[in-house]
């Protein structure tokens, strides 16, 4: 697992951005510089590709998954590298076999590739798609399970929401899944890199995720868990070329070509090799928060949005879970009325206070690179 390692100041981790207060790390995150200056290295190796060994191609992605597989309690043999949490999603969705009137839970207003993903299976597998709605403020693990029947096949949602970052009890509902034999898909794209994700205790039997929120990559990055007893679970399929479980060219079989038995199998094609220079900064970006280690973002970051919900005018309220526990890396807030919480958002993007607006809430994001004087200037801007 992730662990922590002192450092100064982990602000000069990152290119400094003069020109504004950027608290939106859970939309699109800053690279960190040794980020960049992997992409600078992949970028050299393209221009000069007799410089660079073929066991490049697959000692990169080897390291990268094995970085994941450490930040995440999982093995490397787990792990497929994709192009975010869409393909990974998408992956799960035709692979696994599905029965007419099989059901699948998600929520109300979850991330859209819950349903972009699953309201097609209907047509093509004659599956149902049920959307719950919370009993209260935000879904819990109750509302999932309360909803759950005979015919629930799949739970599919979010580790942490992307709309008012709360924290789904994971493991109550994957519990109640596997009491019935059904499965818990997982989206931790806004939870893995600033929450601590240990895929043993959530019980999650597939979890995807993107890798240019958290875990600090570019866009374009991500990776799939598999559960091991899925893996051989899921229908075969086109798969990538190079995902043959070997270690160099001369061992591949190009006339009959098998895929491998791990989930490099479900690598996205061309996607998950050293000279695509997105990958290259994945790498980099992964070990980085390896370094830092989730939880001492997720401390930091709980720190700040506490201090902005305590500095809040009185006419706007904290939209998100006030208990720190329930709340993931980011917290959200509204004015009193949709249409002043667009006007607030709006002067805040004016005076360079780079905020996210979600489903009617402005979303609050910080990172290591962030301080109370961050907060302090967001604060002002909303109170002048």
């Amino acid at each position: 697992m992730a662990t922590t390692q002192p450092v100064t100041d982990w602000k000069k981790e990152w290119f400094e951005i003069e020109d504004a207060a950027y608290l939106n790390t859970a939309a699109f995150a800053p690279m960190p510089r040794v980020s960049l200056r992997a992409v600078q290295a992949s970028l050299e190796a393209k221009t000069f590709p007799h410089h660079v060994g073929d066991s490049a191609f697959f000692e990169v992605p080897n390291r990268l998954r094995a970085s994941i597989a450490s930040l995440i309690g999982s093995n490397p043999e787990e792990i497929a590298l994709t192009t975010g949490a869409s393909t990974g999603l998408a992956a799960v969705a035709h692979g696994l076999t599905w029965k007419p009137d099989d059901e699948i839970i998600t929520a109300k207003g979850e991330f859209p590739v819950q349903y972009a993903t699953w309201k097609p299976l209907e047509e093509r597998e004659g599956v149902k798609l049920k959307i719950v709605a919370p009993r209260d403020r935000f879904i819990t693990a109750d509302d999932l399970i309360a909803a759950m029947t005979p015919r629930t096949r799949a739970i599919s949602v979010s580790h942490v929401r992307f709309d008012d970052g709360s924290l789904l009890d994971a493991s109550r509902v994957a519990a109640a899944c596997h009491a019935q034999g059904a499965m818990l898909v997982l989206d931790a794209s806004q939870s893995c890199g600033a929450v601590p994700v240990d895929v043993n205790e959530l019980g999650a039997d597939f979890l995807v995720c993107a890798g240019y929120k958290w875990l600090l990559g570019p866009w374009g990055t991500g990776f799939i868990w598999f559960k091991r007893e899925q893996l051989d679970t899921l229908r075969p399929g086109p798969f990538y070329w190079l995902a043959q479980g070997k270690d160099s060219f001369s061992a591949l079989n190009y006339v009959d070509p098998t895929p491998s038995r791990s989930a490099d199998r479900w690598d996205a094609a061309e996607a998950s090799t050293y000279f695509n220079f997105n990958l290259a900064a994945m790498d980099a970006s992964v070990d980085f928060v390896l370094r830092v280690g989730p939880g001492f973002v997720l401390e930091h970051n709980r720190r700040l949005i506490e201090l902005l919900f305590v500095r809040l005018p009185k006419d706007c309220v904290p939209a998100s879970p006030l208990d720190s526990a329930q709340r993931g890396p980011f917290g959200c807030f509204t004015a009193p009325t949709l249409e002043k919480t667009t006007e607030l958002y709006k002067k805040l993007r004016k005076e360079n206070v780079v905020v996210s607006m979600r489903e009617g809430r402005i979303r609050v994001s910080p990172h290591l690179f962030n301080s109370d004087q961050d907060i302090d200037r967001l604060v002002g801007v909303v109170t002048a």
